[in-house]
């Protein structure tokens, strides 16, 4: 059976807050200390999961910890955000909910980075497939994008997201992820324009300008150093562990696995480069004549580039940040913008144009990851947003922001509420009302429709008249003096008139995670967000494939005298969009905390993480879930973990759980108070009752391990004896046996040594009887050879002596042939023609042989060579062999052509629909047909002819069009002249008198010149109608243009800006040809 672990097992700390005796802040935040400093980050209360960020990496996101914790129970494992996901999904699957997964904490304390955990977990565990894996790829890979245009360093995190991001994953009926919807709120598009001291604008800025090729730079006009970019801050340029180069390489790939067309990518980049030009627009003051003052540019240059990239006429943009048209019904009213209001007005154009460029990239991707099915689907949102922002200045992106974290945290404390009603009475346990502060009156203060600050704000822009942040400020302290959660020092509030702490241009709201101070100015500004109507009809003309897009209110045709709505109703009703379709979900919360603001491992500031564990609410979810039942855990995993406190339940329960249960709580005498019967549950009042539990647990499990450990040791101890009296029995019968044989071995060995020592004397003097014996034969045979070779050698000495000389000689030389002849053949070279080796010669008198058959042999490898040719190699190589006599030596273009094959047709003469004409015009068949420069006289320029040759004439066409220029029959050709060096230049000249030579002679180059005059001349030679045409090879000769003859003359030279041979025309009786040297 699976051994099961549980949160209680091992406990570092307590794992779930609800458990936590007694519950105050400080042991609240103790307990969190704890677990961090043992790099425990997670902590559950109930089902929430707090997440501390521990600014290091952590060997808890294996693939090895994704299966431990799939399909496993929430509380089965010790605290993890994987558990949490896995809830979820299978909830969603198994369950048919949908699911949403909130994510709140402060900036940097890594909301980010949970989120992807939250999506990598379910991308691991949901099913497989080709298609399956490509959506899941495609959604992950849409974080890069987003978080290079959406994300910035601040001094609070390297990678802080400045937008907010609410993604819903849809999946099918298997679980299968199908695509997603991604929703983004209020990006902080002020920090286009403008960054705090030590916080960097958004990456992709700084990704582009350090990762991009020079070839993109330049084309989007851009240079690498930052400090040319009046929108880059250059203190916190670069980031210590962040490649940027790196990242814009991954942000590329991303946007290419996504679905971003190449055009697009490049259409997006070059709205970036737009901005970062936009940025570098300085104004000059110009007086008229009417005493007010026009703004004018300093320096066009970069809006000349800009205008460029946008394909915008620069005349139309610069009246716009000049000039400004007010519309009121049929009348329209230009005024001059000063050098303020242009400044004005070019930073309003930079933050809308990045602004709607980041909500098309939104777009852009949704359309790429939605579902393509129209069936129903189940969904699982996660929601990555701001946290509560308190700053030392606050001003209206704080303000929206925290009213964002009231409603969530209303939505939260809603939510959490009915899940617990809803859990008590489906286990049929008694609800009662628990007492909670509702933050309803603050988000009334905010968001009500008649008196609440965005609708008093959004009046205020409306109002004719002198508008400015003080009139906004004292309609806030005439409408809102008595509300109890709104502070100023200039209402008719009395008590607020001595507060130093409470600036005069300040008002204080107490939020439900404490009192937040907002400094009045800009508010008006940042509300209204004005874009001049001059400026989006300017951008509405440009030629640029998106701009059109992201500007339609510059349409002249669709022209809205409506003011446009205020960034604070928009964002209103999109926080009352998702406020909806949260509700429609079955929440999951992750609550990221930041441990220090150093952005450093191993540091926890307690007044910090007090200060977060206040705002997000902590305290308050903890006592709401210990109102009724701190503990709630089903029968069967209860009396699974328990059964050993009593004798009943154990070892095995044979009846139902929940009665095992009650045997063993009555056993154990725990009041009826603190306890309840659930359908599926036993719930647990007080957390001391469960460590009551616990402890019994451990005593009688050390009580269990000191049985288990006696019974083993005794079972080993018998073990071990019975094994040892066995071996004893084996080892002693071994024993004997080893020793009778020893002993058998030892007599058998001595009886042969014995044996062997009197065989071997009888051996010996038995050799010796023979060995003498024999010596005595050899004797008397010796002797008698030697008598009768004495006797053969007296008798025919006479004979021997005449003729021996000669046949020792015959031998030897017959001997030495042979010899000769098969070192020869096991020495022959290849049958290469081209190998020259040979054998050396072994005697001085072979030599003459030694040639003879070297010469034979390769004359019979040479014809078995030319036995192969096919008659096309063969026509081929008398080519080339032509082509040798007549330029080998001679020109030095010859040897770069020996290599190259003589094709014949260059320009596929008969395949090319374009010369179809030209090729039926040609009654022969063509031999040579390429692409040559036909040389002006004039001016020395060439013109490219198409060049034909066939066995009667050549033919000089058109290359466009294929029209014959010129044809000249070959009886016409006496002779054609080329020079020594390595041009392509060659002159054919006409015979004087022929019909063809009424223009001249023709000047040609070519660099198939080798090729060209090899099959002139071999046509020549093969006729017997013509005579063989002259090649003559000079560095000068005459050419006859018309009436005039010409002289070419060939010199020496460099190559300049790249060309290689130039030829000039020096006066009306010489053209000089420059050839680079070798």
């Amino acid at each position: 059976m699976e051994v099961k672990t549980s949160l209680l097992d091992n406990m570092i700390g307590v794992g779930d807050m609800v458990l936590i005796e007694p519950l105050s802040e400080d042991t609240f935040i103790e307990n969190l200390r704890k677990r961090f400093e043992h790099n425990e980050i997670y902590t559950y209360i109930g089902s929430v999961v707090i997440s501390m960020n521990p600014y290091k990496s952590l060997p808890i996101y294996t693939a090895e910890k994704v299966e431990e914790y799939r399909n496993r129970n929430f509380y089965e494992l010790s605290p993890h955000i994987y558990a949490l996901a896995d809830e979820a999904y299978r909830s969603l699957r198994d369950q048919d909910k949908d699911q949403c997964i909130l994510i709140t904490g402060e900036s940097g304390a890594g909301k980010t980075e949970a989120s992807k955990f939250v999506m990598s977990y379910v991308a691991a565990v949901c099913g497989k497939g080709q298609e399956v894996n490509k959506v899941k790829e495609q959604l992950l890979q849409s974080n890069p994008v987003l978080e290079a245009f959406g994300n910035a360093k601040t001094v609070r995190n390297d990678n802080s997201s400045r937008f907010g991001k609410y993604m819903d994953i849809e999946f099918d009926f298997k679980g299968d992820p199908l695509g997603g919807v991604i929703s983004n709120y209020l990006l902080e598009k002020s920090r286009v324009v403008k960054q705090p001291r030590g916080e960097r604008n958004f990456h992709i800025f700084y990704q582009l300008l350090s990762g991009a090729s020079d070839d993109t730079l330049k084309k989007l006009k851009l240079d690498r150093d930052f400090s040319k970019y009046n929108y880059l801050s250059l203190d916190s340029a670069t980031v210590n562990g962040l490649d940027d180069a790196a990242c814009f390489r991954t942000v590329r790939n991303a946007m290419q696995i996504v679905g971003f067309m190449e055009d697009e990518v490049q259409s997006v980049l070059e709205l970036v480069a737009a901005v970062l030009k936009l940025g570098n627009l300085e104004f000059k003051p110009e007086s008229r004549c009417n005493g007010f003052d026009e703004s004018r540019i300093k320096d066009k240059n970069d809006l000349k580039e800009m205008c460029e990239l946008l394909g915008i006429e620069q005349s139309v943009l610069e009246r716009a940040f000049s000039f400004r048209t007010v519309e009121a019904k049929m009348e329209k009213v230009s005024t001059t913008l000063n050098v303020a209001q242009a400044y004005y007005a070019r930073d309003a154009l930079a933050k809308n144009l990045y602004s709607r460029l980041f909500s098309w990239l939104v777009n852009r991707i949704n359309e790429s990851i939605k579902a393509q099915t129209k069936s129903r689907k189940k969904v699982m949102g996660v929601l990555d947003i701001y946290g509560f922002e308190i700053f030392e200045d606050n001003s209206f992106e704080q303000f929206i922001i925290n009213y964002c974290n009231e409603k969530l945290q209303q939505i939260f404390i809603e939510l959490t509420l009915r899940e617990e009603q809803e859990e008590y009475i489906r286990e049929g346990i008694e609800w009662t009302n628990i007492e909670y502060f509702n933050n309803a009156i603050i988000c009334d203060l905010i968001e009500n429709n008649k008196n609440g600050i965005l609708a008093m704000l959004d009046e205020e822009c409306l109002r004719p008249g002198t508008v400015t942040d003080e009139t906004f400020l004292d309609k806030l302290n005439t409408v809102c003096a008595e509300h109890q959660h709104f502070e100023s020092r200039q209402s008719k509030n009395s008590k607020f008139l001595t507060d130093h702490s409470l600036p005069h241009n300040c008002f204080r709201i107490q939020h439900y995670a404490g009192k937040v101070l907002y400094r009045v100015e800009g508010f008006v500004d940042k509300n209204n967000d004005l874009l001049y109507r001059d400026l989006s009809q300017a951008m509405y003309k440009a030629n640029h494939s998106l701009i059109k897009i992201l500007f339609p209110e510059g349409n002249p045709a669709k022209v809205n005298l409506k003011r446009p709505l205020t960034a604070g109703f928009q964002f209103r009703a999109s926080v009352g969009t998702l406020m909806k379709n949260l509700l429609t979900k079955n929440p999951n919360y992750i609550r990221c905390i930041k441990p220090n603001d150093k952005k450093a491992a191993h540091i926890f500031t307690d007044s910090l993480v007090c200060h977060q564990v206040r705002y997000l609410g902590l305290m308050e979810n903890v006592r709401v879930r210990r109102a009724g039942y701190a503990f709630r855990q089903a029968y069967e995993p209860c009396l699974e973990r328990y059964k050993m406190l009593c004798k009943q339940t154990w070892p095995h329960w044979k009846g139902p759980a929940r009665e095992g249960v009650e045997v063993l709580l009555k056993n154990l005498q725990v009041p009826a108070e603190e306890f309840a019967y659930g359908r599926s549950k036993i719930f647990i009042r007080n957390p001391r009752t469960l460590f009551f539990l616990e402890e019994k647990r451990r005593q009688c499990l050390e009580d269990l391990a000191t049985l288990i450990q006696k019974i083993y040791r005794g079972w080993k101890c018998r073990t071990h004896f019975l094994l040892l009296k066995k071996s004893q029995v084996v080892v002693a019968a071994w024993y004997r046996r080893f020793a009778q044989q020893k002993k058998y071995q030892n007599i058998r060995s001595s009886a042969l040594v014995v044996q062997s020592y009197i065989r071997g004397w009888k051996a010996r003097k038995l050799l010796r009887e023979l060995k003498h014996k024999k010596r005595c034969e050899e004797a008397v045979t010796t002797i008698s050879a030697y008598w009768h070779g004495t006797q053969v050698r007296r008798e025919y000495r006479k004979f021997f002596r005449a003729n021996a000389g000669k046949k020792i000689y015959d031998f030897t030389i017959q001997r030495i042939m042979q010899k000769y002849f098969m070192g020869l053949k096991k020495t022959m070279p290849s049958m290469s023609p081209v190998d020259k080796s040979w054998p050396a010669r072994p005697y001085g008198f072979l030599d003459g042989m030694h040639q003879e058959l070297r010469r034979i042999f390769h004359l019979w490898r040479c014809k078995k060579y030319r036995s192969q040719f096919t008659e096309e190699k063969k026509a081929t190589y008398e080519e080339k062999l032509a082509a040798s006599e007549l330029f080998k030596d001679k020109k030095a273009l010859y040897p770069s052509s020996v290599g190259q094959p003589f094709k014949g047709d260059y320009v596929e003469i008969t395949k090319n629909p374009k010369y179809q004409k030209l090729n039926s015009l040609v009654e022969d068949k063509v031999l040579l047909a390429d692409v040559v420069s036909k040389i002006n006289r004039a001016n020395g320029k060439g013109a490219p002819r198409i060049f034909l040759l066939t066995k009667k004439s050549l033919v000089l066409a058109d290359q466009k069009t294929g029209q014959v220029k010129a044809s000249v029959p070959l009886l016409d050709l006496s002779s054609v002249s080329v020079s020594t060096q390595s041009d392509g230049f060659f002159a054919l000249k006409l015979k004087e008198g022929s019909t063809s030579a009424a223009k001249g002679d023709f000047l040609l180059s070519s660099d198939r010149l080798i090729e060209i005059i090899t099959k002139l001349h071999r046509i020549g030679a093969a006729s017997a109608e013509r005579n063989q045409i002259n090649i003559d090879i000079s560095d000068e000769f005459l050419v006859q243009f018309k009436q005039d003859k010409v002289c070419v003359k060939f010199i020496p030279g460099t190559p300049k800006n790249g060309n290689g041979v130039a030829c000039k025309r020096k006066n009306n009786r010489l053209l000089e040809v420059s050839v680079p040297s070798p």
